[in-house]
């Protein structure tokens, strides 16, 4: 819009000259009509008549047309008053001889401060040399118009002496009385703020980019790098200069560069401004030496003016990976170690039930049968021998009693010799004897045959389950389930006790239900256990079963 009042305005200012003209043709309408009628007497009324009426008629042709003039320069009055940049007009002496009311606004200077003043009044006065020049070799290249100064931004001056950054173009015409100039600028104060606020931004943001431990990766939307931080650079090393413009594909290995791809692509179609790269947590990526290291990623997307850009933030996980697979070495030998020191510890109590049950159990069942001997052949009148003979007699029956006891606790015969099922309702039954609690037994399969790790497991830890039910629970009734399925063996054991918090911190030496834990965890199984205050405790194991084991 400024580029055409610049085209209107020079050939206005010689219309203005002409309607002058035309003013100085009005004026000497009397002089003519004078002359008309001395014609009129000479060569005839007639004659003058017509002579009179054809200069009438050039006369109000003119007035027409200085009437037009005026209205167009009233027009264009207006437009330059109403122009929202302002309009400065200037003469061969660099003197103002047009303000507009835009000017006025921006130099806060009222309109007859200016008028006639040299324009060097609203330049700073370092520029002011440079700025006289500028415009005497405009006027001399005979350029209509053109942008001023070779820069983008040129530097104006208010009436407080504040300095203003402005852009502007000149336009030049002739008239009568000389050259004149047309200078139209723009007040750009706040452009420049914005545009240094950005330049901080990103100077600000090159610097948080540049000191971030992860790398960070930006592509266009044909995948090729815009960004590239140090992070970046010491990570694949590879310097920016040269991974700028190349494609992403560089830091992936070739085998995952197609899907990577696909990737991103439905990234892009699905809209979703970020989330982790990857089906899996970690995936690969590709040094410039040909080394390949795992990374943790996210991408996320952007639009600017029509183009997308993806962001991807990376972290080298080489030494998390490391440290999770010795840990997860580490945790594998630990369940070996701990599988053989539970077979080992079940051997050695098998071992030591069996020597209880068969050697002392068998002495104290020979002292048994000694004692009733010596009473057979004990002398009538030795009441004092015979009373203490009775009471070993009554000592070794509880301690054959004991040791049965013990033996069964530590390894109960049953389970050896006639397999779980036997083992644990002879363990349920002597529950209920010592206690007096119900507990109903369920077994899905009477004829089940497990390995004798799941067996061992089962047992052990129903005995643990009904141990502390008699010990904590004050429970009225148990109910034991074993199920064994195609891929695993189930157990559940409920009772109705009091129940606890399993957000309660473990007591002191108390280790049931983390041997329970042990147990399951030693045969890749799980144990759940759930329990509230007055709801009673349950406690569901799960064993799986390969189909290559044992029966």
């Amino acid at each position: 819009m400024t580029g055409r009042l610049l085209l209107i305005f020079a050939p206005i200012l010689v219309l203005l000259a002409t309607a002058v003209t035309l003013a100085v043709a009005a004026g000497v309408h009397g002089y003519l009509r004078a002359e008309l009628l001395g014609v009129a007497g000479v060569a005839g009324a007639a004659a003058g008549f017509v002579a009179m009426f054809l200069l009438y008629r050039q006369a109000m042709q003119r007035q027409t047309a200085i009437r037009a003039v005026d209205r167009l320069e009233a027009r264009v009055s207006d437009v330059v008053e109403s122009a929202m940049d302002p309009i400065i007009t200037v003469d061969g002496n660099q003197r103002v001889v047009a303000f507009n009311a835009a000017a006025e606004k921006v130099f806060r200077w009222p309109r007859g401060a200016v008028l006639g003043q040299p324009l060097e009044k609203l330049i700073p006065e370092r520029f002011r040399d440079g700025h006289r020049a500028h415009i005497e070799r405009f006027g001399v290249a005979g350029v209509t118009t053109r942008r001023m100064g070779g820069q983008t931004v040129l530097m104006a001056l208010r009436s407080n002496g504040e300095e203003f950054p402005i852009e502007a173009s000149i336009s030049q015409h002739t008239e009568d009385h000389g050259k004149l100039f047309t200078v139209i600028l723009r007040d750009i104060t706040e452009r420049v703020r914005a545009e240094e606020s950005l330049i901080r931004s990103e100077t600000r943001l090159r610097g948080i980019l540049d000191s971030a431990m992860d790398g960070i990766i930006t592509v266009d939307a044909d995948q090729h790098i815009v960004l590239f931080n140090v992070a970046a650079e010491a990570m694949f090393g590879c310097p920016r200069e040269e991974a700028l413009g190349a494609p992403l594909a560089w830091f992936i290995p070739a085998r995952m560069r197609e899907g990577h791809a696909d990737h991103v692509r439905r990234f892009g179609e699905s809209g979703t401004a970020s989330r982790r790269m990857g089906v899996m947590r970690i995936v690969t990526g590709l040094r410039r030496n040909g080394e390949e290291f795992p990374i943790d990623a996210s991408i996320s997307q952007v639009t600017e003016h029509g183009m997308k850009f993806y962001t991807v933030i990376l972290r080298d996980v080489t030494a998390r990976v490391q440290a999770e697979a010795a840990l997860k070495r580490s945790q594998q030998e630990l369940l070996e170690l701990g599988a053989a020191a539970d077979v080992a510890r079940e051997q050695e109590k098998n071992r030591i039930a069996r020597e209880l049950h068969d050697e002392l159990g068998q002495a104290l069942t020979m002292l048994q049968m000694d004692v009733a001997w010596c009473k057979q052949k004990l002398p009538a009148g030795e009441g004092d021998f015979a009373r203490r003979l009775d009471k070993m007699a009554g000592l070794l029956t509880s301690t054959v009693a004991a040791t049965r006891r013990i033996a069964a606790d530590l390894r109960p015969l049953l389970l050896d010799d006639l397999g779980l099922l036997p083992a644990v309702e002879s363990l349920v039954e002597n529950f209920m004897q010592r206690t007096g609690i119900t507990c109903e037994l369920a077994v899905s399969n009477p004829g089940m045959q497990l390995p004798a790790a799941h067996s061992t497991a089962v047992f052990r830890v129903v005995q643990e389950a009904l141990t502390n039910v008699a010990k904590h629970a004050e429970a009225e009734h148990v109910e034991v389930a074993i199920e064994q399925g195609a891929t695993a063996v189930t157990v559940s054991i409920r009772d109705n006790g009091r129940g606890f918090s399993p957000q309660e911190p473990r007591k002191a030496g108390s280790f049931g239900l983390v041997g329970v834990r042990e147990r399951a965890y030693l045969i890749g199984g799980d144990v759940t256990i759930t329990s509230a205050h007055g709801q009673g405790t349950s406690i569901d194991l799960r064993l799986p079963i390969t189909p290559e084991a044992p029966s």
